[in-house]
Formats: structure tokens, C-alpha cells, sequence
């Protein structure tokens, strides 16, 4: 299943593909916010082009787990990307918390400078949100009889 991860925040949205068998998520590019509308065509765009089936879209949530500030603004992008998405792809929201702080380190150890690490942290932290739905996907496949 080819699925598509977002990872939405106040000024970028990262963006990370899964391979055709959507077994193994990359990171792909940033989009730079140009207001709600822009960029769910955008991100639908995107999505039709590669043929997506599913949209995951990270939430993030506080570490106690309730929807905050931030998980309330990318739940209005949701509304308004959702009716724009292909026919068929499903929209998924997969808890995020920590993905960035992933991300982070992940290129940290890439020894990547501070400006690079800058230009690829939304797409690294978008790659860890689809991976980690891929993964539960996975497990939930395997635990079936």
C-alpha cells in the first residue's frame, strides 16, 4: 500500500513516502505553509500524483496524552485537506509525540550540520510518523488468526 506521512506544524509541512510494498517510509520534502487551503490542495496534489491510499498525519498530542493547542490546529487542517484527498485514500491520525525529538537524533548521528538538520528535520520527523503507523499496520496484520 503506498501511503503518504505528514508532518504539520506552524510554518512547514514535512512530507514522507512509503515504498510500493509500504513496508519502508522515506523522507521526501518540506512544503512551506502558504495558508490551510494551499496547502491541503497541495498535500491532495501530491497524494493523487504518487497514488497514495492512505494520508498519515501525525497529532501531536501533550505527553499526557490530551489534544492541545497544536494538535487542535492540525486537526483543522484534517477538515480542511480530507474532502480534497483521491477517491479511496483514507486519512489516518497517528500519535506523534516524540517523532521529532526522533528525527532530531537520527541526524545528529548522521552528523549532519545544524543548517542541513534544519532543511530536513519536517520530512525526518514525517518519515518517523509513517513508519511507525507502517509498523503498527504490520503488527496488526501479524496478529491476526
Amino acid at each position: 500500500m503506498r501511503a503518504l506521512g505528514l508532518d504539520v506544524g506552524s510554518k512547514t509541512i514535512g512530507l514522507a513516502l512509503c515504498n510500493a510494498e509500504g513496508g519502508f517510509a522515506s523522507a521526501w520534502t518540506v512544503l512551506q505553509r502558504q495558508g490551510q487551503a494551499d496547502d491541503a490542495r497541495e498535500v491532495a496534489g501530491r497524494a493523487a500524483a504518487e497514488g497514495v491510499q492512505a494520508v498519515v498525519v501525525g497529532l501531536p498530542l501533550e505527553l499526557d496524552g490530551r489534544e492541545g493547542r497544536r494538535a487542535r490546529a492540525v486537526l483543522r487542517f484534517v477538515e480542511v485537506l480530507r474532502p480534497l484527498l483521491p477517491a479511496g485514500a483514507r486519512l489516518e491520525l497517528w500519535d506523534e509525540r516524540f517523532s521529532t525529538a526522533a528525527a532530531e537524533r537520527t541526524l545528529l548521528e548522521a552528523d549532519l550540520s545544524r543548517a542541513k538538520r534544519k532543511q530536513r528535520i519536517d520530512a525526518a520527523a514525517a518519515q518517523f510518523i509513517l513508519q511507525g503507523w507502517l509498523d503498527a499496520q504490520v503488527a496488526a496484520q501479524e496478529r491476526l488468526p
